[in-house]
């Protein structure tokens, strides 16, 4: 069928239609991967329109019953440990200085990179280790892997500016590899230092796509930040037990996000009697990363 206008608006509204739709068609979406392994046990109760919820976390059941033996080595049916083939130990040389990482995926081409910074006492090897953390390590090594994506997790040499340069000649390196790649930082405790720093730098608060902070900390800094201002999507995962980094905290910090904008893309999940490495273990890391493609700028 054609299309005739006697006038250019209605043509050109028809074309912005198309435009949108096939921007909104082209949006990924992660696979699923033992989704019904890690999805989130009952929800307890939410509000602000489901960006804030509490869900029924249990220490018998998701660590003793999840895990072969408790916080050392999940149960096998949890894990896929085909996907070491795709990951390598590598050394970048940079600027900022010599960054050691682990690569899981294509270091070329990627569709999507995520990043994990890990926290104190810490190092490259937290974030890719399959069993720990109810195997949710090897969850995200084998959605990245399954979906074209890229899984970096870094050494650094602290959680100030040296760190951030360091994670940002990093992600400057594989942004240049991957120039259409979607970027997401997660960070688990003291790296959310890191998370915030990069999002108030003028490069990767200008190109990072989402946050997702782990039984981290807060920072005000944000709501200056090139970050915020790009209105980039953030996820806390918080344990209501967690003796580090206190709940209410967070809370706070998350509800002050919506204060200053109502309908910003941020996100809180509430993890009822959990702990400071609760969230680490618990995030469902494909929901909310589709949660985060679709939002991202």
């Amino acid at each position: 069928m054609a299309f005739r206008f006697s006038s250019p608006l209605p043509a050109l509204l028809v074309a912005t239609f198309f435009l949108c739709a096939a921007g909104h068609a082209n949006v990924l979406e992660l696979k699923p991967f033992k989704d019904d392994l890690f999805a989130y046990p009952a929800t307890l109760s939410s509000d602000t329109n489901g960006a804030y919820t509490v869900i029924d976390y249990r220490e018998m059941r998701d660590i003793n019953q999840r895990d072969e033996v408790p916080e050392k080595r999940v149960h096998p049916q949890y894990t896929d440990t085909g996907v070491r083939k795709v990951q390598q130990d590598l050394m970048l040389k940079t600027d900022a200085g010599d960054v050691r990482h682990v690569a899981v995926g294509k270091t070329q081409g990627a569709a999507i990179i995520v990043l994990y910074l890990h926290g104190q006492g810490g190092s490259r090897k937290q974030g890719v280790d399959d069993f720990t953390f109810g195997g949710n390590f090897n969850r995200i090594k084998n959605l990245m892997a399954g979906n074209g994506g890229l899984y970096l997790s870094p050494d650094f040499p602290d959680f100030g500016d040296k760190g951030a340069a360091q994670v940002a000649a990093l992600i400057d390196h594989y942004a240049g590899q991957s120039p259409g790649a979607k970027i997401f930082v997660a960070c688990g405790s003291m790296g959310g230092a890191l998370c915030w720093k990069l999002a108030g730098r003028k490069d990767t608060g200008g190109r990072i796509d989402g946050l997702l902070l782990l039984g981290s900390l807060w920072d005000d800094s944000f709501f200056a930040s090139p970050a915020f201002k790009r209105r980039v999507p953030v996820f806390f995962g918080q344990g209501s037990h967690d003796v580090v980094f206190p709940v209410a905290n967070q809370e706070a910090f998350f509800r002050s996000i919506l204060a200053k904008s109502k309908t910003y893309p941020t996100r809180f999940v509430r993890f009822e009697t959990g702990t400071h490495g609760t969230p680490i273990r618990m995030a469902d890391w494909r929901g909310t990363l589709n949660w985060m493609l679709s939002k991202s700028p």
